[in-house]
């Protein structure tokens, strides 16, 4: 009974020490990281995600990697640009392993070694450029220190994805001083739109001043043409009148000459009495003697006064004045 008790335990021992040791050869990897096995200290293999096998006390488990894409901050640090104007500047890091390896045994302290890489080369790129372009191209920044440190890192078994610059913060005074600028630089901006505005004004004014002036010049131009027009019919018709008087007298005919000379007379006579400054009208001996030998002009001139004696108190006289001779 001893011996089958002592041989129970044994079993028992044996049962437990093959559970541990199993136990000890199985690992389970989650989902997104990578184990690493070494053998003796020596690098063997990775372990994917799952369940996965080793030889207990033989390998064992080196490093535990996260494989997913990871976020480091870049701390704030002051940074001289070439225009010596002192910045803080702070951003941060998108990485990923692609080699859990690598990453392991490559390099020491694996954040902290990126995020010194990403200071110095952000004190480089930011030292290379003026304040005003690092302050407008953070695009460019952004891009030239992406492919350096991603250049630099890959050693390490990683991929950086992406770098942004989340803040530049110039001094105070500094900041003060480009807002100073900032104004000055609208209010020229201001005056120079206003001055613009004048002479843009002052040009359409004169534009119009000048279109009036053509218009104004064309329409006294037509006018005159007019004028000029209607003068030129009018002599051509005293003219033909003219003519047909003249060949009447040439035919012997007294009569037209009589009423072509009769009837400028009475034209005179009637803007004569029109005046309204006429009272009196003195008639030479003469121009009476010739009215009574015009047949009947006579009775016209007396239609012409008469019209005017009804006039009231401001009717005309005629009267016949003998001419002396000298």
């Amino acid at each position: 009974m001893d011996f089958l008790s002592g041989f129970a335990i044994v079993v028992i021992l044996l049962v437990i020490f093959a559970l541990v040791v199993v136990f000890m050869g199985v690992t389970v990897v989650p989902q997104g990281s990578q184990f690493t096995v070494e053998r003796f200290g020596r690098y063997t293999r990775s372990l994917a995600p799952g369940l996965g096998l080793i030889l207990p006390f033989v390998d064992r488990i080196g490093a535990r990697l996260n494989m997913m894409e990871q976020v480091l901050d870049i701390p704030t640090q002051e940074v001289i640009t070439r225009d010596n104007a002192m910045v803080e500047v702070d951003g941060v890091l998108f990485y990923q392993v692609l080699d859990a390896a690598k990453a392991a045994y490559e390099v020491r302290d694996l954040e902290r070694a990126v995020q010194n890489l990403a200071q110095t080369n952000l004190r480089t790129v930011l030292g290379s450029m003026d304040l005003d372009n690092a302050l407008s191209n953070r695009d460019d920044i952004n891009v030239r220190l992406l492919h350096v440190i991603d250049q630099a890192s890959t050693p390490w078994g990683i991929k950086v994805t992406r770098v942004e610059i989340k803040d530049i913060t110039p001094p105070v005074d500094l900041v003060e001083a480009m807002a100073r600028q900032m104004k000055a630089e609208r209010e020229k901006r201001a005056v120079v739109l206003e001055a613009e505005g004048f002479r843009q004004a002052e040009i359409l004014k004169a534009e119009g001043e000048k279109k009036s002036a053509i218009l104004e010049a064309e329409g006294r131009r037509e006018a005159a043409y007019r004028d000029a027009e209607a003068r030129e019919r009018l002599a051509q018709a005293e003219a033909k009148a003219t003519l047909d008087v003249s060949e009447a007298i040439a035919k012997g005919d007294m009569q037209s000459i009589n009423y072509f000379v009769a009837q400028k007379y009475v034209e005179a006579m009637k803007e004569i009495g029109s005046a309204r400054n006429s009272k009196v009208v003195l008639m030479p001996m003469e121009a009476s003697a010739l009215i009574g030998s015009l047949g009947g002009i006579g009775s016209i001139a007396k239609e012409v006064f008469g019209n005017n004696n009804t006039g009231g108190s401001s009717g005309t006289r005629s009267t016949g004045s003998v001419p002396s001779s000298e």
